[in-house]
């Protein structure tokens, strides 16, 4: 559903261009909240409906469930494309992803990621590192 990789501008009412073939995926409504890694994601309304519901299965009593409810719900708007393909991202959600005058619009199969684009060519160097690690492993042990 949501491939590639795209650049467009922020403007100055903080307002973002969706890539035309992600539109149609958003038109019955979606979430954009706070990612967890410093990024911001958009989840289409039945991403999301299954995402609260792991989420909310979560223990109270767990402190990492607690934080990832909090990241997640309090940052949480639904939004709404305008006639031009543009959605508002409010201020608060830019801060917490450093972004600035342009924005990486990445997808992710069921929901889209948002990154400043240093952030996001860092990311993707530490992706790099990481398939290597896997496809090196370093300890193996033979009995």
């Amino acid at each position: 559903m949501f491939w590639g990789e795209y650049s467009h501008c922020i403007d100055k009412k903080g307002r973002l261009i969706v890539p035309s073939r992600y539109r149609s995926y958003l038109c019955e409504g979606a979430f954009l909240t706070r990612g967890l890694d410093q990024n911001l994601v958009i989840y289409p309304q039945e991403s999301w409906k299954q995402l609260t519901e792991q989420i909310s299965e979560l223990s109270l009593t767990d402190a990492r469930g607690r934080a990832l409810r909090r990241l997640l719900f309090s940052g949480a708007v639904d939004i709404s494309l305008d006639r031009q393909g543009r959605m508002l991202i409010p201020a608060y959600l830019r801060e917490y992803a450093f972004l600035g005058d342009e924005a990486f619009i990445i997808g992710m199969e069921t929901y889209i990621e948002i990154w400043e684009p240093s952030r996001w060519q860092d990311a993707l160097d530490g992706v790099s590192s990481e398939l290597e690690n896997i496809a090196n492993p370093v300890n193996l042990s033979l009995s």
